[in-house]
Order: C-alpha cells, then sequence, then structure tokens
C-alpha cells in the first residue's frame, strides 16, 4: 500500500551547524579544551586544520555549503498527507489512506463508486476521480470524522435515485464514455486505458476493482488504475 510510507515528502537534510562558530566548536574535543585552556585558540587551531577532522571548511566555503542547502530545501514541496497521523478503524478510510499518497504522486490512479443517503436523504451515487478529489477538498477533514465523503453532482457519473437524474462531467484525469454499448466507460487521459466499471466484465488493463465493507456507506467500490504500465 502507497499510504504506510513517510506522511511528508522527503527533502535533503538540514545542516547540522548553525553558525560557522558553531562548526568549529564541533570540531574540538574536550581534550583539545583540556590542554590549549582557550576556546579561541582552539577555534583558530581548528580552522587551519591542527585539530578537528582535518578537513575543516573556510567560512567562505561553510556559507556557501549553507546557502546551497536553504535553496534546496525551498526547492523540495513538504507537503503532509490528509491522512497523516490518523489512526482509522473503519475499512473504507483505511482504503483511501492506503491509496492517498500514490494518488497524489500521479503512480495511481483510482475511481471511487459511492452509493449512500444525502443531507435531504436521498439516495445518491456517483464515480469519483479521488486523485482530483484530494486537489479540490479537504480530506482531512474526511479522515478525522468531521465530514463524510459523498456523491456530486460534478463527479465523473452522478445519480439521484430518487429523483432519476443523471449527469456526467469529464476531469482532468478522465473522460467519460457514457453511450457505450460496454456499458459506462471511463478512460484515463494519460495512458488512454479504459476502465470498465461492469462488476460483470474484466475492469480493463491494469485496473482492479476493489468492493469495501464499510459503515460509513451504503455501497462502495475503488477501482484501482496504474498509470502507464504496457497491457
Amino acid at each position: 500500500a502507497a499510504g504506510g510510507k513517510g506522511a511528508m515528502a522527503e527533502g535533503p537534510p538540514e545542516q547540522p551547524f548553525g553558525t560557522y562558530e558553531q562548526y568549529l566548536e564541533a570540531q574540538v574535543t574536550p581534550r583539545d579544551l583540556y590542554y590549549l585552556e582557550s576556546e579561541e585558540v582552539a577555534w583558530q587551531l581548528a580552522r587551519l586544520g591542527f585539530i578537528g577532522s582535518g578537513d575543516v571548511l573556510c567560512q567562505e566555503e561553510f556559507e556557501a555549503q549553507q546557502a546551497a542547502a536553504v535553496g534546496l530545501t525551498a526547492s523540495v514541496p513538504q507537503k503532509l498527507l490528509a491522512s497523516a497521523g490518523k489512526e482509522l478503524k473503519d475499512n473504507f478510510l483505511r482504503a483511501l489512506m492506503e491509496r492517498e499518497e500514490a494518488n497524489r504522486d500521479g503512480k495511481l490512479s483510482s475511481i471511487i463508486y459511492i452509493r449512500d443517503y444525502n443531507s435531504c436523504h436521498q439516495e445518491v451515487s456517483a464515480y469519483i476521480d479521488y486523485a482530483y478529489r484530494l486537489t479540490t477538498d479537504d480530506f482531512e477533514a474526511y479522515f478525522s470524522g468531521k465530514k463524510r465523503l459523498l456523491p456530486r453532482k460534478t463527479d465523473l457519473s452522478f445519480y439521484n435515485w430518487n429523483k432519476n437524474v443523471v449527469s456526467s462531467k469529464p476531469s482532468p484525469n478522465y473522460k467519460v464514455i457514457a453511450e457505450s454499448a460496454c456499458g459506462l466507460l471511463f478512460k484515463n487521459k494519460r495512458d488512454g486505458k479504459i476502465i470498465n466499471v461492469n462488476p460483470e466484465v474484466y475492469p480493463g488493463d491494469n485496473t482492479t476493482r476493489t468492493p469495501v465493507k464499510t459503515d460509513l456507506c451504503f455501497h462502495v467500490v475503488i477501482y484501482d488504475h496504474i498509470i502507464g504500465r504496457g497491457p
């Protein structure tokens, strides 16, 4: 599962010494101070390479390394996963957590089928582009139990069972193929693969269908599509 990795995107290691004086101080041992009896003299000898590692940076080199480290750190996104640190007991939330990082990274493209009741007690269902919803919704609220992930008319395909209202809308990741002899299909825009959501047939190349038992929704199925692999 992808979500079990570190919750923070990895960046370069932090520079261990804040100032050049602290860097020099780290080169000096208690034994050096015992014999020299002067911290200032010990620093000077460390700067000249007579004590310490023997390969001590001059101040200009040290400051150049510090500046480079700061630049690298600024260029690496430090994005916290919405599911980070959450103790999740429900199968559906755990399934979302396991797929969050891979969907954010673009390695996996999951379509979530949800059938449930909305706030008006109407039965609704939808096929949801998980990766896209991660960019538009605050999933921390879903993972913490403050809100429920529910179908919307703006999802890939939406159906209101009480009103018999159907709507569909493409997302940045999927094209909707509604008028097909094979039923409802979704075409991944990155690799061109077709996802067939009919439970009676093969879901498509590099795609798996996983029903999820949950207490949060009436019915949940997740279609996981691995991006970019050949047949």
